[in-house]
């Protein structure tokens, strides 16, 4: 139950900050998005149609015909995500006075615009859009499902050169790049996590050094180097991006012929990571 009400919340937070980006920032300015609300901010340039109205009947078709092929609960949380982001949307549509900057307005309009949804689609939740679709696609006809999105988003996006001409077009293209991003940070957080490879014949030794001095687990695999033709133990460590500079300086005290390859990595839990955070 705690759950359920945490991811209403975040809907209703996600839903409010997504729809005030587009009318206060967006809309004023002539700007454009990605998915169905940019394809309802299309038609409202071109024909005047109410974009509130426009997204919540394009993503009720959509996820009607759709639904077969989306989990219960996601299912659940976008029936209640579309018809909130529509309503906030139409009640905050009315004309807005432009900030006088379409460019400032373009990075902020993306950055509450990925927050947004970043909130929602934490919950589980989606917004009923084309990612119902590339999930359509994939699921009769095997497309990538990260290609497809990507393709009917650029195609939305695309088709505003006709209607909000090429300079608006290419702040919408900014808006987007600095939401993907803003999203990304809600999705994966600030503290992003690395995970270092080390190939040493000397890996056993780094590792206790690493355990002592920097309190955090590794481990150590049994290798064969390939170009040599001999055996080669590999360390595995994860730490976040702020211990990194230690952790070559441990390194370089114990084997400075070590090869080292660092990863980002996306999400990080279980075992260690688990135990610090209680």
């Amino acid at each position: 139950m705690k759950k359920l009400v945490s991811d209403l919340i975040m809907i209703v937070a996600g839903t409010l900050l997504y729809a005030l980006a587009l009318t206060f920032l967006a809309i004023p300015n002539n700007l454009a998005d990605g998915g169905l609300p940019g394809m309802s901010l299309i038609l409202y340039y071109a024909f005047g149609w109410s974009p509130g109205i426009v997204n919540f009947i394009l993503a009720s078709i959509i996820l009607l015909i759709g639904y077969r092929i989306l989990p219960r609960r996601t299912i659940f949380l976008t029936v209640m995500t579309t018809p909130l982001l529509s309503f906030f949307i139409y009640i905050t549509e009315q004309q807005v006075d432009s900030l006088g900057d379409p460019l400032v307005s373009a990075i902020f309009a993306g950055f509450f615009i990925g927050i947004g949804a970043g909130l929602i689609l934490r919950t589980g939740s989606s917004m009923g859009g084309t990612s119902v679709i590339a999930r359509m696609f994939n699921h009769n006809f095997g497309w990538d499902l990260t290609r497809t999105n990507f393709a009917l988003d650029a195609l939305i996006v695309s088709s505003g050169l006709f209607i909000i001409g090429p300079l608006n077009t290419m702040y919408t293209i900014i808006s987007l790049f600095v939401g993907k991003k803003a999203t990304d940070i809600i999705l994966e957080g600030l503290d992003t996590r690395k995970a270092v490879s080390i190939i040493s014949a000397y890996a056993p030794e780094i590792t206790d050094e690493v355990v002592q001095q920097m309190k955090t687990s590794a481990t150590v695999f049994e290798g064969y180097g390939g170009y040599m033709k001999e055996n080669a133990d590999m360390a595995y460590i994860i730490i976040n991006k702020y211990q990194i500079l230690k952790l070559k300086r441990i390194i370089n005290s114990v084997d400075d012929r070590a090869f080292v390859v660092v990863h980002d990595v996306r999400d990080v839990f279980g075992g260690s990571f688990s135990w610090a955070k209680k």
